[in-house]
């Protein structure tokens, strides 16, 4: 543990102390149990295994310059898993349960969340799946609900710094009526071989249209697509993009410092007009865009035309780091103190 070298940490899985589990069984979630194990016992019929029957959520807990331990919006990250329970037809989490969880797997590791001037987090990862053993294509009657916690440096390794992003045409992440407004590992497994595709052409990471009309801008593969034009911030509007808690609160801080906030089709074409962009999600917080190509049709979006992050872009990640770390108040109730 002494050896770990805050200040470059990638983005991955490092083993600490303590996970924490719950059952549901006979009806009923039972209490949260500590287990220091890594694998899990499961039966080779799970619904999890055959049927998809799985979740998961992403956040982050930050060491502030006063020394306490601060979660982003905890409630949020609750709510969204247990739509997506309703989607999948999963058994929900309680929100309480689902807070104590999270605080209690920060305690129980708290050696592991990194230093307030180190640039690193503390990444939080709930899993829920469905346990009980099912061959007919039905729900399952047993849940394991478990936490895990990491340490991770910046998802990008160049941190707040523009990327090339790319247009990829011949896979779609999910159908407009599907399960991309739901965090299921199907949608990230159906964004595998697009996401391999860029990044061996050099990309940092795919851009999908919408699969009905192949006209709009939807996601990349792990994150929410916003730009930002007169004053306005401007995020897509589509059944199958997974409503990112990162660009909620965006919307909101573009808000509060006065901007107009859009949610709404975009055209591809649309592109060509904005004065700043970013991919955003729990990870990198924002990526900005330095351009995005559509190789298809031999066209490339310039957006940061100095290859720089832009003005917005930079005032709006500041600020929403700022409140995670709390350096600046948290006027809207987002960051939970872990006592």
């Amino acid at each position: 543990m002494g050896t770990l070298d805050w200040s470059n940490l990638g983005f991955g899985y490092r083993k600490t102390d303590y996970n924490v589990r719950c059952y549901f069984r006979n009806g009923k979630w039972g209490e949260l149990e500590t287990c220091s194990e890594e694998t899990i016992p499961l039966h080779m019929a799970a619904t999890c295994l055959h049927y998809g029957q799985e979740c998961f959520e992403g956040l982050k807990a930050f060491r502030g310059k006063d020394g306490k331990i601060r979660v982003f919006r905890i409630e949020e990250n609750a709510q969204r898993m247990q739509n997506t329970c309703r989607g999948i037809l999963m058994e929900e989490f309680p929100t309480d349960k689902f807070k104590n969880a999270i605080c209690k797997v920060i305690k129980l590791n708290e050696r592991f969340v990194p230093p307030y001037e180190s640039g690193a987090s503390l990444y939080i990862r709930p899993l829920l799946i469905g346990t009980g053993a099912q061959v007919g294509v039905h729900p399952a009657n047993e849940y394991l609900f478990i936490v895990f916690v990491t340490p991770v440096g910046p998802y990008f390794k160049g941190g707040f710094s523009t990327n090339p992003y790319v247009i990829i045409r011949e896979y779609d992440r999910a159908a407009p009526l599907g399960t991309g407004c739901f965090k299921v590992g199907g949608n990230y497994a159906a964004s595998l071989r697009a996401n391999k595709k860029a990044h061996d052409l050099g990309y940092s990471c795919e851009f999908y249209l919408d699969a009905k009309e192949k006209k709009y801008i939807d996601e990349a593969g792990a994150a929410n697509f916003f730009g930002i034009k007169n004053n306005t911030y401007i995020t897509p509007l589509s059944t199958s993009i997974l409503p990112s808690i990162t660009n909620r609160s965006l919307m909101q801080l573009a808000e509060d410092m006065g901007m107009k906030v859009e949610r709404r089709p975009i055209l591809e074409e649309e592109l060509a007009t904005f004065e700043e962009a970013g991919a955003c999600g729990t990870a990198a917080v924002i990526s900005p865009i330095e351009r995005i190509d559509d190789l298809e049709n031999n066209k490339s979006y310039v957006i940061a035309k100095d290859g720089k992050p832009g003005p917005i872009s930079e005032k709006l990640y500041n600020k929403l780091r700022a409140i995670q770390y709390g350096d600046e108040l948290d006027t809207h109730g987002w960051v939970t103190i872990v006592e």
